[in-house]
């Protein structure tokens, strides 16, 4: 079991990842996508994971989508942070992609978090975690205890906007770029007071905020 005070500081976070080239930090998790040369080739790596997972008696997040594989690593123990178990695992998973063939797709790997706006948070967010069977999460956030669903973040603020629910899509920010260049063309609203998080309206105010690992999803004034 983990101990909270194996939690990684983000120094040490950037020094494991820099020997980490296939992955990228990600809401207290260490994520990827391995992209095999065909599907039985997938289930190899998946069968490969599987046996690390009871090796070292530290189990991933997996997902199969034909020939990608999408892992993430974290210690629920200690509070789903990333501690020195998911560097070692995150390791191991690599080197078995490598013997099936697999390359690192990583920027393939988007979270969603759904952000609700509230003048009193506390009233409504146990209406949410029965409806969605949902658990609280690492910062008073509700979370999928099966890791499928977006999590749901609550912002408390007197002046709601309009409309109250927004998306946080998490990218790496070393695949962003032209995700950000590519919205910005299509004539979206780019609010960029809350770097490095951007703020995205469309044309009828619906917002969405482009976030990556220096920031979290910002509390927007409406």
């Amino acid at each position: 079991m983990a101990a909270t005070d194996d939690i990684l500081t983000r120094p040490q976070l950037d020094e494991a990842l820099a020997g980490l080239p296939d992955w990228r930090y990600r809401l207290g998790g260490l994520v990827t996508v391995y992209k095999a040369p065909t599907a039985a080739a997938a289930l190899e790596l998946i069968a490969a994971v599987g046996r690390l997972a009871e090796e070292q008696n530290h189990h991933p997040d997996l997902d199969w989508r034909y020939n990608r594989v999408f892992l993430r690593y974290s210690s629920h123990d200690a509070g789903t942070e990333v501690t020195p178990r998911d560097v070692k695992a995150a390791a191991a998973a690599s080197v078995a992609a490598a013997a099936v063939g697999a390359t690192a797709q990583p920027g393939l790997y988007r979270t969603v978090e759904v952000a609700i706006d509230s003048e009193n948070p506390a009233g409504i967010t146990e209406v949410w975690r029965v409806a969605l069977g949902y658990r609280k999460g690492r910062f008073g956030d509700l979370t999928d205890p099966y890791g499928r669903g977006p999590s749901l973040r609550f912002r408390e603020t007197t002046t709601p906007s309009a409309s109250r629910i927004q998306l946080d899509i998490h990218r790496s920010k070393a695949e962003s770029g032209p995700v950000l260049d590519q919205t910005a063309a299509i004539g979206a609203s780019m609010n960029r007071d809350h770097a490095p998080n951007l703020v995205v309206t469309d044309a009828q105010g619906n917002r969405l905020c482009l976030c990556t690992e220096d920031g979290h999803g910002p509390d927007v004034p409406a």
